[in-house]
C-alpha cells in the first residue's frame, strides 16, 4: 500500500512527530488511532446561513461512520459556506475565495484523502476546483434536492415557479395575500433547489465527472438513502487513500466532455458553463465555449425536468436518477472515462434501467433535438455569450429589435415599472455593468423582468441581453455572459438606446448592427471605468478575475502547463526541526 502521506506528520520518532501526535492526543485521539491508519479529511460547508446545507452535520456523521468502518480516521474541518440567497452582491464573488480556502486546507493538513460536502450553488464547484488543484485523493457527497413545495394543489420548483408567480403579482393577476401564502409554502425542507437549477445541475455534473459515487447525485436531501450514500462515500474515501487515485486521473478531457454532454441533455443551468470552464482551467484541459457548442449540437434534451420540462429532480431520482440519464446517453459519452470508484463510466451504468419514460426520454425520441444551451458570437460578444434555448421562446430565436439600455440593476429597479418606459414587445432589453468586474462578481441579474406595462398586455417573454448570469431555475429568451463584459470595455459598453441588435440562435450570432469603427469610437470616448474596489479581497478579485468565457477563475489559480500539482505542504520536512 505504500507509506501514507499522514505518516510524514505522525510517524516520526523525533520532535516533529512528538508535537504532531501530542496535538491529536489533546483531542482525545490515541496513538493507536494514528498508527498507520489513513487520515480522511471531511470538508464540511455547513452553515446556518445556507439552508441548502443545513443537514450537513448529520451527513458528516454518516461519512465518519463509513471511514471508521473501513479502518480510517476521520477528521472534520470547516470550509467557507456560500449561500446563493443571502450573500450580497452574489455568492459568485466568493467562489474563488472558497476554492482557495479548501485547496490550502487540503494541502497543508495531514490528509491521505478528502471527502467534500457541498450542496448550494457555488460550494460544489468551489470544492471541486480546490480538489483538482490540490490533487489529493478526493470524493464528493452532495446534499440532495429539497422536498417539493405544495401551493394550491400543485408541486412547486424552488425558483422556476416563483418567477412565474412574481410576474403574475406584478401584472395584478395575483394578490399580495396570495403571494404571502406562497412565501410560507415555498421552502418546506433543507436541501438545494429541487428543479434543474444550478445546484441540481452541478451535483449531477459531479457524478458525470466521476467525482461522486454513481447514483448519489439526485437522492433527496430528506431521504435516509442520502445518509447511506454518505456512509458509502466515507468507506470509499479510505480505499482512495490506499489506492492513491487522484482527481487528475478522473477530471480529464474525456470526463469534462461527458459533463458537458449531461448538462445539455438535462437542460441544465447556465451557471454550469462557467463552473466547468473553471474546473477545466484547474485541470489544464483546454475546454472552450466552442466545445460546448459542438456538444450541444449533437446532444438532445432527454430529461423532462423544470425549467426545461415539467417534473422535479425527485421525479428524476425515482425514474432512475443521473445514472439512468448517463446510460441513455452512453452512445454520446466516453464510456472509458475513469470514475472515483476505480471503474469506468460504462461499467458503472451497466444494467441500469430507465424507470419512467415520462421523465427520461429515449435518445431517439427526445424532448428537444439539440442541447439546452447554445453559444453565440458576433460583434456584440466577440468572446462569446450563451442562451438557454431549451427555455427560450421559439418565435424569438431569430430577432432584430431596438435596444433599451439599463446601466445597472438599480437603473432597472427605478424604471422597469414606469408606465412611460419606451418599450414594445420587439425591444431588446440590455443590462450592462453586471459582469465579473462590473457586478462585481457577475450576479444573477440577467433575467430582466418584463416591464409592467407589457405584462399587463399579456407579454410573457422578450429578448434580454447582459454580461450577468441568471439563476439556473430561470427561463426566457435571455442572452447571458456576454464577453468581454462592459466593465472590461467590451462592445456592450457602446450600446445606446435604439441601436439595432440582431439575435440568430440557429446561426449562433449576436450582433450590434452598427459599424465597428463607431463601437470603438464610443468606447474610447467613455474612457476607462473606475474599479469597483480599492482594497482587500474585492480588489484582488477585480484585478485577477478572468472573463466568463474562461470561467471567472483567478488568472493565478489555473493550471500551469507542464507543472505538477503541489501536493505537499510548503516546506514540510520529515526529519527533525532545526537542531532539535
Amino acid at each position: 500500500m505504500g507509506e501514507m502521506r499522514s505518516t510524514r506528520w505522525f510517524g516520526g520518532k523525533d520532535i516533529s512527530g512528538f508535537i504532531h501526535r501530542a496535538s491529536m492526543h489533546a483531542e482525545g485521539i490515541s496513538k493507536l488511532a494514528l498508527d498507520g491508519r489513513p487520515i480522511v479529511g471531511i470538508c464540511n460547508s455547513w452553515s446556518e446561513l445556507v439552508n441548502c446545507n443545513l443537514h450537513f452535520r448529520g451527513l458528516t456523521e454518516s461519512v465518519k461512520r463509513g471511514v471508521l468502518l473501513a479502518g480510517g480516521l476521520p477528521l472534520e474541518f470547516p470550509a467557507m459556506s456560500l449561500g446563493e440567497n443571502l450573500m450580497k452582491p452574489t455568492s459568485m464573488l466568493f467562489r474563488n475565495l472558497m476554492a482557495m480556502d479548501v485547496e490550502e486546507s487540503i494541502r497543508c493538513y495531514p490528509f491521505d484523502s478528502v471527502v467534500l460536502l457541498g450542496g448550494c450553488d457555488k460550494t460544489v464547484p468551489a470544492q471541486i476546483m480546490a480538489a483538482v488543484s490540490a490533487d489529493l485523493p478526493a470524493i464528493m457527497v452532495t446534499g440532495g434536492p429539497s422536498q417539493p413545495a405544495w401551493f394550491r394543489g400543485r408541486q412547486l420548483g424552488a425558483g422556476t415557479d416563483l418567477w412565474h408567480y412574481l410576474a403574475e403579482l406584478r401584472a395584478g393577476r395575483m394578490t399580495q395575500e396570495e403571494f404571502d401564502e406562497l412565501e410560507a409554502a415555498a421552502t418546506p425542507s433543507f436541501g438545494h433547489c429541487n428543479e434543474m437549477g444550478t445546484a441540481s445541475t452541478m451535483t449531477s455534473i459531479v457524478e458525470a465527472l466521476g467525482m461522486a459515487l454513481p447514483g448519489t447525485a439526485s437522492i433527496p436531501a430528506v431521504e435516509a438513502g442520502r445518509g447511506r450514500a454518505a456512509e458509502e462515500t466515507g468507506i470509499r474515501a479510505v480505499a482512495l487513500a490506499h489506492e492513491g487515485l487522484r482527481p487528475s486521473q478522473i477530471v480529464t478531457e474525456k470526463s469534462l466532455d461527458n459533463a458537458v454532454t449531461l448538462l445539455m441533455a438535462l437542460g441544465g443551468g447556465t451557471n454550469a458553463v462557467i463552473h466547468l470552464l473553471a474546473i477545466a482551467g484547474r485541470a489544464g484541459v483546454p475546454l472552450t465555449l466552442d466545445r460546448f457548442h459542438e456538444i450541444s449540437r449533437r446532444t438532445p434534451v432527454i430529461a423532462n425536468v423544470r425549467p426545461s420540462g415539467e417534473h422535479l429532480v425527485e421525479h428524476l431520482y425515482h425514474a432512475g436518477g443521473i445514472r439512468a440519464v448517463l446510460k441513455e446517453l452512453l452512445p454520446l459519452l466516453h464510456g472509458d472515462a475513469l470514475t472515483v470508484t476505480g471503474r469506468t463510466l460504462a461499467e458503472e451504468v451497466e444494467g441500469v434501467e430507465v424507470l419512467d419514460r415520462n421523465v427520461i426520454f429515449p435518445l431517439d425520441k427526445p424532448l428537444a433535438t439539440e442541447g439546452g444551451i447554445t453559444t453565440l458570437r458576433g460583434s456584440l460578444a466577440p468572446g462569446g455569450a450563451i442562451i438557454k434555448r431549451s427555455t427560450a421562446s421559439a418565435e424569438l430565436m431569430r430577432h432584430r429589435g431596438p435596444a433599451l439600455v439599463f446601466e445597472d440593476v438599480y437603473d432597472v429597479a427605478e424604471r422597469i415599472d414606469d408606465p412611460d418606459l419606451p418599450v414594445t414587445p420587439d425591444t431588446v432589453m440590455v443590462l450592462r455593468n453586471t459582469g465579473p468586474k462590473g457586478g462585481p462578481g457577475m450576479p444573477e441579474w440577467g433575467q430582466l423582468p418584463i416591464p409592467k406595462k407589457l405584462l399587463e398586455q399579456g407579454v410573457t417573454d422578450m429578448v434580454r441581453i447582459s454580461d450577468a448570469r441568471m439563476s439556473g431555475t430561470a427561463f426566457g429568451t435571455v442572452v447571458l455572459h456576454v464577453s468581454p463584459e462592459s466593465y472590461a470595455n467590451g462592445p456592450l459598453r457602446a450600446v445606446r438606446d435604439g441601436d439595432p441588435i440582431v439575435l440568430d440562435v440557429e446561426a449562433g450570432r449576436l450582433d450590434l448592427d452598427i459599424p465597428a469603427e463607431e463601437i470603438t469610437r464610443r468606447i474610447e470616448e467613455l474612457g476607462p471605468p473606475k474599479p469597483r474596489y480599492s482594497r482587500g479581497y474585492g480588489r484582488m478579485y477585480v484585478d485577477h478575475v478572468l472573463q466568463a468565457d474562461e470561467g471567472c477563475d483567478f488568472d493565478f489559480l489555473r493550471a500551469v502547463p507542464g507543472e505538477e500539482p503541489q501536493t505537499l505542504p510548503y516546506g514540510l520536512l520529515t526529519g527533525s526541526i532545526g537542531g532539535w
